[in-house]
């Protein structure tokens, strides 16, 4: 695949390509340092997959993004950063990002590339679940707002949720439904079993069913499905 890294920081940079130029199967066409520049080299190159940062002091990630996949949705956008931000998250997962990865984990980026390649979204852990987690906040109501701020945010969990089933979830039986909704909160086979009262095996036959249903891959990718079907 033929890479194009953008990062403000140089060494940031040369060090991604040089770790991802070892792999057999990846070619780093080039590297940047902005977010103008990723959309000039991007449209100039035309990679594969363009792994790039978010905060950039001469312009961001996410802009650069929205840019591209306004001109083509079916760019492979991946952002690599160290801010695990639940905004910056659901911009980045809302605009048809194809990844979001944090820098800690080196080692999974080469893996998460060919996943992309293969037709995949790939989601850090962390990701995940602050997205989770941030999702349910605002469901929940914040502390120390209006005293209907959990009644508003209940309605708008609700409304959200008869978005999906009558949408992008329509195929799915309630069941698989419910399966689903488990999976995008982060919860494991055991914990979904548990939740829903059904055997561990009952569990992955759904999501098997789902998976097919849906024509995704894996259960990240569902939960990427249910976060963007948010937006309606």
């Amino acid at each position: 695949m033929k890479v194009l890294i953008v990062d403000d920081d140089a060494l940031v940079a040369q060090s991604l390509a040089t770790i991802l130029s070892v792999e057999e199967d990846i070619d780093v066409l080039a590297t940047g340092s902005s977010g103008p520049e990723a959309v000039a080299r991007y449209r100039e190159l035309g990679p594969d997959v363009l792994l790039m940062d978010i905060q950039m002091p001469g312009g961001d990630g996410l802009s650069a993004a929205e840019e591209l996949l306004g001109e083509d949705p079916t760019a492979r956008i991946v952002f690599l950063t160290t801010f695990a931000d639940d905004e910056y998250i659901a911009r980045a997962l809302a605009m048809g990002a194809r990844g979001y990865l944090i820098k800690q984990d080196i080692a999974q980026i080469a893996p998460a590339l060919r996943g992309v390649m293969a037709g995949m979204s790939v989601l850090e852990g962390e990701v995940l679940a602050r997205g989770v987690a941030a999702r349910g906040a605002r469901a929940a109501g914040v502390p120390g707002g209006p005293a209907d701020a959990g009644a508003r945010g209940a309605d708008t969990a609700e409304a959200a949720r008869e978005v999906r089933r009558t949408g992008a979830f329509a195929a799915l039986t309630e069941r698989e439904f419910e399966v689903v909704e488990a999976v995008a909160e982060g919860l494991g086979n055991t914990e979904v079993a548990d939740r829903l009262a059904m055997s561990e095996g009952t569990v992955r036959n759904h999501i098997s069913a789902c998976l097919a249903k849906l024509g995704l891959r894996n259960r990240t990718q569902l939960a990427v499905a249910w976060y963007r079907a948010e937006r309606g």
